[in-house]
């Protein structure tokens, strides 16, 4: 079962943002990681190898199940599991239940998204070269936990004719079928995503181009009410617009209606404002030509959580895709709640053609927008689509492209196009559109067409 992902709906329209003059021609270099320093970071991660787990009736290991009994450990907040080999498939199903800290409750078991490798670095690329990079499950977000246990049973296969069920993969279960092989190295993540960013006082700018960096809340704009009657975001301040452009466009970029058709530009939480710890992802940034295209994902992480927790939710899932994974930054470029926050993802610069780790095969010339949550059977808020369309006019309409229409982009390989195949996509496309996935989730890809038809709108179209 793979993720899916969708986006939609806005509404008016507004005062539009300049084309920028120059954007970056080639990709910068990438210094080497410096994830060596994560002890003196906020955060942790624990890293627990699986282990072969025993019949209820037998002292004999079960083949194609593994797992840990129950053990405390140190407080987490996000589950994952990892295995050795990027290129290998976990064909199988990841069960967890975790003790919430300060009670002692343990939850039901709660179901881990195998399927992870849609959301990753393109073929062929440096970032999915490097021998850092493992396979990984979606991570799950349990909240404030300090106790665990894991179980990871193998998809039951047609069994070889005159196999013995009591050697290699049978279960002695007599039905002809045995347990398919898990991939090597399976091991739990268990991510601490640190504290949130203290109250911000004296700020000092990041260089043009880059996000900035340190623990202090920021926002590029006023918040976004986070439709309960509150406003999480707005409390946190916003950069001027003079600070503004210093930080995100390039020398001689303005803030004035410069062309027609670009949306008004959304309020963006910054990388500082949900605490990023610059040190953990690598130093450089990938950029591509130009944004033709935005894949819209949901990620996995489920649904229980609150718009408050989200600075949280984002720096154990960025912990997750550099330390667990092995990717350069968070794989996506942006990241939208269900109370309609939009947040920085990758680094870069918002404005600019930053090329992520979302859509395998499709990385280049587009950008990834994850909703926090999972949509399979809960619907997006219209929050969330509002921020998805309100998001997409901006930042589409900088590189015009109008988020009704259709483009192409070429496939870097993957398991629904070839390598080379110039594909025919929506502007605006589900991550099921570029990669067999159910991301974003069926409830989720339904409302692309509304958030298309609302974010044109937005653009004045």
């Amino acid at each position: 079962m793979r993720g899916f992902l969708a986006s939609s709906v806005g509404v008016t329209c507004a005062a539009a943002l300049a084309l920028p003059l120059a954007l970056p021609a080639s990709p910068a270099q990438a210094g080497p990681s410096t994830a060596a320093s994560e002890a003196a970071a906020p955060g942790s991660t624990q890293s627990l190898p699986l282990v072969p787990l025993t019949r209820e009736r037998s002292l004999r290991p079960t083949a194609g199940t593994q797992g840990l009994a129950r053990r405390n450990v140190r407080p987490f907040s996000l589950v994952g599991v990892v295995w050795d080999d990027p290129a290998s498939e976990l064909d199988g199903r990841v069960q967890v239940r975790t003790r919430e800290a300060g009670t002692g409750v343990w939850s039901d078991w709660q179901e881990v998204e195998t399927h992870n490798d849609e959301h990753a670095p393109d073929p062929d690329t440096d970032e999915s070269a490097s021998r850092r990079v493992h396979g990984s499950t979606a991570p799950l977000w349990v909240g404030n936990s300090d106790g665990v246990e894991v179980r990871v049973e193998a998809e039951r296969v047609a069994r070889d004719a005159g196999e013995d069920p009591e050697e290699g993969a049978g279960d002695g279960s007599g039905d002809g079928r045995g347990a398919a092989s898990l991939p090597g190295g399976l091991r739990l993540e268990l991510v601490d995503p640190g504290g949130d960013p203290p109250d911000p006082g004296a700020r000092t700018a990041g260089r043009a181009g880059s996000a900035p960096s340190g623990p202090r809340a920021r926002s590029l704009h006023a918040g976004v009410p986070d439709g309960k009657g509150g406003a999480e975001a707005a409390r946190l301040p916003a950069l001027s617009r003079e600070e503004t452009e210093r930080t995100y466009f390039p020398e001689g970029m303005s803030d004035r209606r410069a062309a027609p058709y670009i949306g008004p530009r959304p309020s963006i939480v910054t990388r500082r404002g949900w605490g990023a710890n610059e040190n953990l992802r690598e130093r450089g940034f990938r950029y591509t030509k130009k944004v033709k295209a935005a894949f819209v994902h949901h990620t996995a992480s489920g649904n229980k959580y609150s718009c408050s927790q989200v600075p949280s939710i984002i720096r154990s899932i960025y912990r997750y895709h550099v330390v667990s994974s092995g990717w350069r930054d968070i794989g996506y470029n942006f990241l939208v709640d269900k109370c309609g926050n939009i947040y920085e993802g990758r680094a870069g610069g918002v404005a600019k053609a930053v090329m992520g780790a979302h859509t395998r095969g499709f990385n280049t010339n587009s950008m990834g927008i994850a909703v926090i949550g999972s949509f399979g059977g809960t619907k997006p808020t219209d929050a969330a689509l509002k921020a998805i369309s309100r998001l997409t006019a901006w930042k589409l309409g900088l590189y015009g492209a109008d988020p009704r229409g259709r483009t192409y982009l070429k496939s870097a390989g993957g398991n629904l196009y070839r390598k080379g195949k110039n594909v025919r996509l929506n502007v605006i496309s589900g991550h099921r559109d570029g990669f067999a996935t159910e991301c974003p989730g069926r409830l989720l890809y339904g409302k692309l067409g509304t958030a298309r038809t609302t974010a044109a709108r937005y653009q004045g179209r």
